[in-house]
């Protein structure tokens, strides 16, 4: 069996010209914008030892990563599949500092095996991390942080789904047999799947039936901010619930200009999560483009519990979704060494324009511009004319 040596592992690709240009300016002006706001760059390597690369999360993010030995030490690394655990990493062990930072980033990430039938196993990852405040202050600003990246890059009617993972974990946490099958549990309410819900907790020793009606109740509670009175008053009035139900009460009086849901059964992240955490869709992806949250005291495993919350998402995914990528306006210019010449390209290119020079003898074949004009010699001038 031959192989064309073209053809590239399954779930990765390619990203031709105009599509690889439009990533490229989202990525500079998503960066410029996160600058205004006061988050510094950080740059982590794309591969580390596993030992601090996955000591932040937990069994989901150790399936995603590429594993190899490092020549060098003979010790495990891992190409990064999430850049999170890196920037917590900055945070807590590099620049250990007092009070609030803000941190952003982007670079590429592998995963081990795509997240879904439809998703690239090669992403390239921006996010936003505010380090050292606990008030729903920070929370806030992350989510609107989020919506304003999305807006910049052109999605229409982004809709924001809220959830604090502390509803759920109060109730399998509240039951031995429950705590011991938690993941299980957790994966059942992301699918939604109530009949295997049902039989799991069938199967369950000594569950109360108000637990079990709350767990099982969890997947309907999705839908509109109203959610929140119906799980306050059908779930049981525990400290734990009643705490997350107010964070998530204050986030949405904030928000009330954004188009905002709840959705209490989407527990992705359950292992790290710590307080709100959301999800944003909008029409024309298949699922979540956005996704962040809180994630107190996860820098503890590097020597320094801080206040965490953020997000992050996949400029690849995020112009993938959008209208296709058009080709830019461009000049035509003859190839020629007179000094008028090379002084009015250079001219043009530095107020912003493309010029691109057209070798002799040769024929030109880019799909990336469409030329409008070209330069011309005119009466002893090079001058500018359109291209019929």
């Amino acid at each position: 069996m031959t192989t064309s040596n073209w053809l590239l592992p399954e779930h990765l690709s390619d990203i031709l010209p105009a599509e690889a240009r439009r990533i490229e300016e989202l990525r500079r002006k998503l960066l410029d914008l996160y600058r205004t706001y006061g988050f510094e760059m950080v740059a982590p390597p794309l591969i580390e030892y596993t030992d601090s690369l996955l000591a932040a999360k937990g069994l989901d993010l150790q399936l995603r990563t590429c594993k190899l030995v490092d020549q060098l030490s003979g010790r495990t690394m891992g190409l990064r599949a999430d850049m999170t655990p890196q920037v917590t990493r900055i945070d807590a062990h590099l620049l250990n500092r007092e009070g609030v930072t803000r941190l952003c980033y982007c670079g590429s990430v592998i995963h081990a095996r795509p997240s879904g039938l439809l998703s690239d196993r090669e992403l390239l990852q921006i996010g936003a991390e505010i380090y050292g405040h606990a008030g729903f202050e920070a929370d806030l600003q992350i989510i609107q942080l989020a919506l304003e990246s999305l807006e910049m890059a052109g999605v229409k009617k982004p809709r924001i789904d809220l959830n604090h993972p502390n509803v759920s974990r109060v109730l399998v946490d509240s039951v031995p047999s429950l705590a011991e099958r938690a993941s299980e549990i957790f994966s059942l309410l992301n699918d939604k799947d109530v009949p295997s819900l049902k039989e799991l907790l069938d199967g369950c020793q000594d569950v109360p039936q108000d637990i079990a009606n709350a767990l099982i109740l969890l997947p309907s509670l999705y839908g509109s901010i109203n959610v929140l009175d119906e799980a306050q008053e059908r779930l049981p009035d525990l400290l734990g619930i009643r705490q997350a139900l107010e964070s998530l009460r204050e986030l949405v009086g904030a928000l009330d200009n954004a188009c905002v849901g709840i959705d209490l059964a989407d527990v992705r992240g359950y292992d790290y999560h710590s307080g709100v955490s959301f999800a944003i869709f909008a029409p024309g992806w298949h699922d979540a483009i956005v996704r962040g949250g809180r994630y107190d005291n996860v820098g503890k495993v590097f020597g320094r519990a801080r206040p965490a919350t953020g997000f992050s998402l996949d400029l690849r995914k995020v112009s993938a979704g959008l209208s296709p990528a058009q080709p830019s306006r461009a000049i035509k210019a003859p190839w020629g060494l007179d000094v008028n010449l090379v002084d009015r390209i250079r001219e043009l290119r530095n107020q912003g324009h493309v010029v691109v020079q057209i070798f002799p003898n040769s024929t030109q074949s880019i799909d990336e511009f469409i030329f409008e004009s070209e330069l011309v010699y005119s009466e002893g001038d090079w001058v500018l004319e359109s291209i019929q």
